[in-house]
């Protein structure tokens, strides 16, 4: 069981370049938001750094919110804890911002050190446990339930979108084809399942077979793609002139959805042909790394959790220009139940 003594164990993925990229932003009196606490390692990072600064972390599970608090409660009221998920960005900018602006955010995507080290919580292939996955264990479907009540085509989906799985077909017939005798509950029995499903010759690289299928039911059970379509614009309206946000993603279909936000706002969208540069039309975004950063040898050696990770970041350098504005990515009203 994980706790305020050894969660000190749980370190933060480029924490130095994290740093380094938003510090322009946090000069003096200045609030962060980090849009995924965890365990709070990147929070103590910056708030040690950064003496002026105000640290607002989001978590979704509450086991984190209170290993975080536990871990940052030395720094007093410069730190505040908020139980939400961060599509709500916006609404705690709103509450704790200066002048209902953060002045920079970071957004560490994926399942956190805590979600996977707890073997009870189910998001494991390589421990036995009940089929949870929630990251929010007190609402929602679990990954059990998904399996019992899917149809062939929807768990095919899942596993096919959300994990990339090339056997999406396969897998999904053997779940469907297993549950008639008895449902899925247990993550031993998903990943044995999953092994017999995938052809031998496959099953000796790219690591564990049932890798993919874990991650695609952890992102439908959490709807985590859902939310990161939604939290990445709200993040942007979210921040000053002159404030900055970094995302760390950790697969493809979170990466994409980054850069895809951050390549609209980095891009004129004066007509061509124009002779000059339409003011309501240029960029509003700077990009402050060159594509995706990705963690050097050194970092690898200190964390092996980084070996998949993409780092973007850009500056807010302008106001969105007006016929790009999208009032759902801006809702200025605060975000009350922190804690």
């Amino acid at each position: 069981m994980l706790n305020a003594e050894n969660n000190a164990l749980h370190v933060p993925v480029l924490p130095r370049t994290c740093l380094d990229l938003l510090a322009p932003a946090l000069e003096g009196e200045a609030v962060l938001i980090d849009c995924t606490l965890g365990m709070g390692g990147h929070s103590e990072a910056f708030l040690t750094e950064f003496a002026g600064i105000h640290v607002v972390g989001i978590d979704r599970d509450p086991a984190a919110i209170s290993l975080a608090s536990d871990r940052l409660a030395r720094f007093g009221d410069r730190f505040t804890a908020v139980h939400t998920t961060y599509d709500d960005v916006d609404l705690v900018a709103a509450e704790f911002g200066r002048q209902g602006k953060a002045d920079a955010i970071l957004m560490d995507l994926g399942v956190s050190s805590l979600q996977l080290d707890e073997e009870e919580r189910g998001f494991s292939y390589s421990a036995d446990a009940p089929l949870d996955m929630r990251m929010n264990p007190s609402v929602g479907v679990t990954a059990a339930d998904i399996l019992a009540t899917a149809t062939k085509s929807e768990i095919a989906r899942i596993l096919r979108v959300y994990g990339e799985e090339k056997f999406a077909s396969r897998i999904a017939e053997a779940i469907v084809r297993r549950r008639e005798q008895a449902p899925l509950s247990r993550t031993r029995e998903l990943a044995d399942l999953v092994r017999d499903s995938i052809p031998a010759a496959t099953r000796r690289t790219g690591g564990h077979p049932a890798k993919r299928t874990f991650q695609a039911l952890r992102i439908a059970v959490n709807e985590e793609l859902d939310v990161l379509e939604i939290a990445v614009p709200r993040a942007i309206e979210s921040l000053r002139v002159g404030g900055r946000l970094a995302v760390e993603s950790y697969q493809s279909l979170e990466d994409r959805i980054v850069k895809e936000a951050f390549a609209l706002g980095t891009t004129s969208t004066t007509p061509a042909g124009l002779p000059i540069e339409l003011d309501d039309h240029k960029a509003y975004l700077k990009p402050l790394t060159r594509g995706a950063l990705k963690a050097d040898k050194a970092e690898l050696a200190r964390n092996p959790r980084s070996a998949s990770v993409r780092l973007r970041a850009v500056e807010r350098v302008a106001q969105t220009p007006t016929h790009l504005f999208n009032p759902d990515h801006y809702r200025p009203e605060p975000k009350r139940g922190t804690k």
